[in-house]
């Protein structure tokens, strides 16, 4: 008997699966790579919305929970995925600059914005005003994290590498059982999958579409990240990753000519030397009705439980949300009500 079977292995079934491992519980992970919105995420790590200078939701605690939690995990699997930087936002006004001395006052916000405005971080990048700096911020390589932790689950005999088939699914009052496995509990974190998930797909997963560019520029040599009407992100090697969009209506997986063009209008808008587009990749990220996570258990079903809706920022909010829904589980800790599917199950749920 296992204790959990474990649906998807983005950022939310990592950090689950992490936890599992942390409480010497039995479990194993299915996962058919068919939903790509972690791999293809910025991965940036930064609690301040940066269009209006303002905290993102708990992200000054996910901050200081996430990044310990991501160390630790560099230790377990022997690799660096973890990118600390200073991330820069371009003015395009004094009215903007005075915006963001007004937010550095803030108690919560202080620590990670600086009031040293920077005149320029690189002859490249353009503008008629200062940047402000953002500290403790950085980037987490999330293709690397997913692969160097596939390959620590495979090496534990722990990942199953086939499509969930919800369907063989068998559900008795004290556990479940799915083909030669025999469970207590399974938590579903299939992302935007979660849509085609009969279980759970009447939460109000709305999603979007998010797309970048890979350019290469040998004059550029750009350090930092760099914030405008879009973000530059350096890779190393002349590599840099630009973006991103948002397109609340489109949720086929390819990219678009028409992101491509507005990520490159963009990008000739910040900088000013030469580069070359290597690649275009495309995600759908999984965001709810009200932008909150989703993390429960299902209505009728008690051994069954979903944690999915981390949007744009699950590098910071799937650690520490993954937790509380473990310690709800097995500690029966409640969950904070602005996470818990419950608030959608009277008007969504139609048993």
């Amino acid at each position: 008997m296992l204790d959990y079977i474990v649906v998807g292995l983005g950022l939310s079934g990592i950090a689950i699966s992490s936890h599992l491992e942390k409480r010497d519980k039995k479990f194993v992970v299915f996962e058919d790579n068919s939903q790509e919105s972690s791999k293809v995420a910025g991965g940036i790590y930064n609690p301040i919305i940066l269009k209006r200078f303002t905290l993102a939701w708990e992200a000054d605690k996910q901050i200081g929970y996430s990044i310990p939690f991501y160390e630790e995990l560099e230790k377990k699997l022997n690799t660096k995925f973890i990118q600390p930087f200073n991330i820069y936002r371009r003015f395009h006004s004094i009215e903007e600059q005075n915006s963001w001395f007004e937010a550095a006052d803030n108690l919560r916000l202080a620590p990670f914005m600086s009031t040293q405005l920077v005149r320029e971080v690189n002859s490249n990048i353009s503008g008629d005003f200062s940047l402000g700096k953002l500290e403790k911020t950085g980037a987490i390589d999330t293709e690397k994290l997913i692969s160097a932790n596939r390959d620590y689950l495979k090496k534990h005999s722990i990942l199953k590498q086939e499509k969930f088939d919800y369907s063989a699914l068998e559900i008795k009052d004290d556990f479940i059982i799915y083909k030669d496995n025999k469970a207590k509990n399974i938590i579903f974190c299939d992302g935007f999958g979660v849509t085609g998930n009969p279980f759970f797909n009447w939460l109000p997963l709305r999603g979007n579409k998010g797309e970048y560019l890979i350019i290469k520029s040998k004059t550029l040599k750009l350090k930092q990240a760099v914030k405008s009407s879009v973000f530059i992100l350096p890779l190393g090697n002349d590599l840099y990753k630009v973006g991103a969009t948002y397109n609340h209506k489109d949720k086929t997986k390819e990219p678009t000519t028409e992101a491509r063009i507005k990520l490159q209008n963009d990008l000739d808008e910040l900088i000013t030397c030469e580069y070359e587009i290597l690649d275009q990749v495309s995600g759908i990220r999984p965001a709810s009705a009200d932008r909150r996570p989703l993390l429960g258990n299902h209505p009728k079903y008690k051994n069954l439980f979903v944690c999915n809706g981390f949007g744009s920022r699950g590098v910071l909010i799937a650690p520490l949300l993954s937790e509380k829904l473990l310690n709800f589980i097995e500690d029966e800790i409640p969950l904070p009500p602005e996470v818990n599917i419950v608030r959608f199950q009277r008007k969504h749920y139609k048993g």
